[in-house]
């Protein structure tokens, strides 16, 4: 793709993210991630009624007169977009595919983050870090950041959500948001997301497609693994070879959903073929109400 047409589709969803971050997501963002500590701000001298605890007695002692230490919540924020590029992400049957659903809703949080002066940083991986960008501020930035995401071209088709987490937990030496988006089918990187959890701030994007969660009846039907290129003959004509592949997905996402709520890990369950404004809208709701 030439470079003229690759910034004319960068440019297209940076309008159209950016008129929901002014219109809808900019004031729930600001609203339910916040700076966490206190920062040093200014001394003044002392006043009748402050506390006196906060005389800064070096300074006091040098001038001769009480000064007291100022401090202000700590508000800029560090975003870290985790992207998950491995096979089963460029799958889609409806509207879009999983790649394209995680390129749009890391446009979106990371043009929240710049409104709020916040810093954007990018690890994309699939079972190897493919690609990393230490966190910056700024548009042209943030510009980057999402064209890497919509053309990025991985090495490898494999999954290992440990190994992404691993490398979050090694290079983000301090507290950030992190939105991991993947579809979460993977197994082994419990630990590493507690780990991560504990460390940083972590919302569980969980992207899905309708064609993975039921299977329709077209007969026989030769599928090929995307992430290990393994091929399978079905017969989906079989009512009981669609309903055990329907329980067996429902379990999965049950399973998922109480390990992630077990561990206090925010998250979000979007599908391709649905809008993902009213999914995040209410987790901003509940998440505002339980941080009140």
């Amino acid at each position: 793709m030439e470079v003229k047409e690759i910034l004319k589709n960068v440019r297209q969803i940076e309008l159209r993210t950016r008129k929901l971050v002014n219109e809808v997501f900019s004031g729930e963002y600001l609203s339910v991630f916040k700076g966490r500590g206190m920062e040093f701000a200014e001394v003044r001298e002392y006043q009748p009624g402050d506390d006196v605890r906060s005389i800064d007695w070096n300074v006091t002692a040098r001038t001769g007169k009480p000064f007291i230490k100022r401090f202000q919540e700590e508000r800029e924020l560090t975003v870290m977009l985790l992207i998950d590029r491995s096979g089963s992400e460029n799958f889609g049957t409806k509207n879009r595919k999983k790649e394209q659903l995680a390129a749009e809703l890391s446009a979106l949080f990371a043009f929240s983050a710049i409104k709020n002066n916040d810093r954007v940083g990018l690890i994309i991986f699939t079972d190897h870090v493919e690609q990393y960008i230490p966190p910056r501020k700024g548009k042209g930035h943030v510009l980057r950041v999402i064209r890497e995401i919509m053309y990025f071209q991985p090495e490898n088709k494999r999954t290992s959500l440990k190994t992404g987490l691993e490398f979050l937990n090694k290079v983000a030496k301090r507290h950030s948001i992190v939105f991991l988006i993947s579809d979460f089918m993977d197994k082994g990187y419990e630990k590493a997301l507690q780990i991560a959890n504990r460390r940083h701030d972590v919302v569980g994007l969980v992207l899905s497609d309708p064609r993975e969660n039921e299977m329709t009846d077209v007969g026989l039907l030769s599928l090929e693994d995307a992430e290990t290129g393994e091929g399978l003959l079905i017969d989906t004509s079989d009512f009981n070879v669609r309903n055990a592949f329907k329980d067996r997905r429902n379990e999965e996402m049950e399973n998922l959903k109480k390990f992630l709520s077990r561990n206090c890990v925010d998250n979000i369950f979007l599908s391709t073929d649905e809008s993902y404004i009213k999914p995040l809208i209410s987790f901003f709701k509940k998440r505002r109400l339980r941080f009140r």
